[in-house]
């Protein structure tokens, strides 16, 4: 992850897919909503992450386990250097900073799929 990512030229939010980042050198990415909740940068999501790496057998709290679709609820700017995504699990406290919105990218194999009709700017 870099240092400073400067921040983005724009992000869109598909609710129901995912975000749409046009980062601040022209380069686009489309992060789906599960990708964005797995990766989520905060302790308790890190710590799930960890204990289903070392036990296959982990059994998923309550909150990750929810039933029904995993949808976005909102997003807002955090400062200068990051968005918070809240999901429709509950999850809200992971803070996607621009340099890890640029790894997930790198790493994704959706990058470069566009937003649909009904996104919305953040």
């Amino acid at each position: 992850m870099e240092a400073h990512e400067p921040p983005p030229r724009a992000l869109h939010l598909d609710r129901q897919r995912g975000l749409h980042v046009t980062f601040h050198d022209g380069t686009t990415a489309f992060l789906s909503i599960a990708l964005l909740r797995r990766m989520s940068p905060s302790a308790d999501a890190r710590t799930e992450r960890e204990a289903m790496a070392s036990n296959p057998l982990h059994v998923l709290s309550p909150r990750a386990a929810a039933g029904g679709p995993l949808v976005a609820m909102g997003a807002e700017l955090v400062g200068n250097y990051a968005v918070r995504i809240r999901f429709s699990d509950g999850h809200e406290t992971g803070l996607y900073a621009w340099g890890l919105l640029r790894e997930l990218a790198r790493s994704s194999p959706q990058a470069d799929a566009g937003a649909t009709p009904g996104s919305t700017s953040i």
